[in-house]
């Protein structure tokens, strides 16, 4: 999910395509995936889950707000300092393979 909402801001066609095969899978839900981009809004995610996909989107969009305190403090409670670093470098990784794709204009197959 982490993989597929960074993408989804990112607007790259390719990675979203693949994001949502893996996904699926894998077992995750067609309503889930329909509705990750309100993940806000609706009630199909865990506590946890939102809790990344927040720091997702506040490290992939880290020039509009350099992560909120508001944001760490979300996510402190339900990751380790491992964990949290882990996903981190899982955000970094996604935000670049987005952008070599959308530079290089790698299409879905």
């Amino acid at each position: 999910l982490v993989r597929l909402r960074a993408s989804q801001i990112n607007g790259c066609a390719f990675c979203l395509d693949m994001h949502v095969t893996d996904a699926r899978k894998n077992g995750e839900s067609e309503r889930r995936l329909a509705t990750l981009s309100a993940w806000r809004e609706t009630p199909f995610f865990t506590d946890r889950e939102r809790a990344a996909l927040e720091w997702t989107e506040s490290l992939t969009l880290v020039a509009q707000d350099h992560v909120p305190d508001a944001t760490w403090q979300a996510v402190k409670p339900y990751f380790t300092d491992a964990e949290i670093s882990d996903l981190t470098l899982l955000i970094v990784a996604i935000n670049g393979w987005n952008r070599y794709a959308i530079a290089f204009r790698k299409m879905p197959a």
